[in-house]
């Protein structure tokens, strides 16, 4: 009973505490939107090309032509216009000067296609059709040798487009910026609350109240297990508010696993509790704090808070796996995206462990104190 006193006090004292609320409630939500917004491009899945414009030439006995003509023909709804030289046209300098995207000359022996340093991706775009056009091509040459009669068939199966059927797998199954944002501001926030647990014990005796703590009929036992306990349930409340606002207001997806979702959040809050409350027992004053907010920090670059981190290499590939930030939004990804619960069970573990260890050292440093 005691020990549900002491929370439901820490919580109550908490709540009048209107700078860190705004600051648990108001800071990742204003993240989200900031962040979401600005680096939309930069999570979207579509390419958007300019013009394309193909110069060609061709040069070919009537076999080579027709198969060019065909060509042209079932690229025409590509997005690439085709545009005929005329005759002493240089098509290399039209090129050159950025006036079409390639060039292609068109001949018995092959095609020799020119593309356009200024308009890399384009010129690849061409060039990669070039290439199909001339693998079909040499098959309808082949096939001419052995089967003349099938030649118009492979042909025309060309022209249709259906040699290669194309399908995207799980093409929406990814974030957006507002989607990876409300999870990554979400679990940055969560580890901000280490600062806050960093002041469970150091505030009673900076208030003068560790004493009065002490005389109650309340063991030392008592008040610690309270107060972390207040500490928890008011971080999960503030994330709880968090997710909910992204998920009605941003529309943030946070997949359909809310349970496993909870759960990594929720162990990670352990973590970051148990955290600010044992370093609070080895660091003295504001150093304690001024440790915190630089891990935190630290954790939050390397983790993936403002920016997705790649695969790296060397020593950079290995630096994302010490920030907890990484653990949890590889955890909710795999939740969320993949629909895999079992991929949050490294991060539940690793969190659950860590705060298991930090608490046994804080409640070992506090025991062998006189006080709090």
């Amino acid at each position: 009973m005691n020990i549900l006193s002491i929370a439901r006090k820490e919580i109550k004292r908490d709540f009048r505490d209107i700078r860190t609320l705004i600051f648990m409630l108001v800071f990742p939500i204003v993240l989200m939107l900031i962040l979401g917004t600005a680096l939309t491009n930069a999570f979207s899945s579509s390419i958007q090309l300019g013009g394309m414009t193909l110069l060609y030439r061709v040069d070919a006995g009537s076999g080579a032509a027709a198969a060019w003509q065909t060509f042209m023909k079932g690229a025409a709804g590509s997005g690439v216009e085709f545009v005929k030289a005329e005759p002493g046209t240089d098509g290399k300098s039209k090129v050159e000067d950025n006036t079409y995207t390639g060039y292609a000359d068109v001949t018995d022996k092959g095609v020799r296609y020119y593309g356009s340093s200024r308009s890399t991706l384009e010129s690849s775009v061409i060039q990669g059709m070039l290439n199909v056009f001339a693998d079909k091509y040499n098959l309808a040459a082949g096939v001419a040798e052995s089967a003349p009669s099938k030649v118009g068939a492979v042909l025309a199966a060309s022209a249709r487009g259906d040699i290669v059927q194309e399908q995207s797998l799980n093409a929406d199954r990814a974030p957006g910026a507002l989607d990876y944002y409300a999870m990554s501001m979400t679990t940055m926030i969560v580890l901000y609350g280490a600062i806050s647990a960093n002041s469970l014990m150091r505030g009673e005796i900076a208030r003068r109240t560790s004493m009065r703590l002490l005389a109650s009929p309340v063991s030392r036992a008592e008040v610690f297990i309270g107060k972390i306990a207040g500490s928890i349930v008011l971080n999960l409340l503030c994330v709880v508010a968090v997710v909910v606002f992204s998920l009605l207001v941003y529309k943030a997806n946070w997949g359909s696993h809310y349970g496993a979702v909870l759960l990594v959040l929720l162990t990670e809050i352990m973590f970051a509790v148990s955290l600010g409350l044992a370093i609070s027992y080895f660091m003295k004053g504001e150093a304690s704090r001024g440790v915190l907010m630089i891990l935190t920090q630290i954790f939050s670059f390397i983790g993936g808070a403002y920016f997705p981190v790649g695969s790296g290499n060397g020593l950079w590939s290995y630096l994302p796996y010490l920030s907890p930030l990484h653990w949890e939004n590889t955890a909710l990804t795999q939740i969320i995206y993949a629909d895999s619960v079992r991929g949050a069970i490294p991060a539940i573990g690793l969190n659950a462990g860590l705060a298991a260890l930090l608490i046994a050292i804080a409640a070992f440093a506090m025991k062998r104190r006189e006080g709090l």
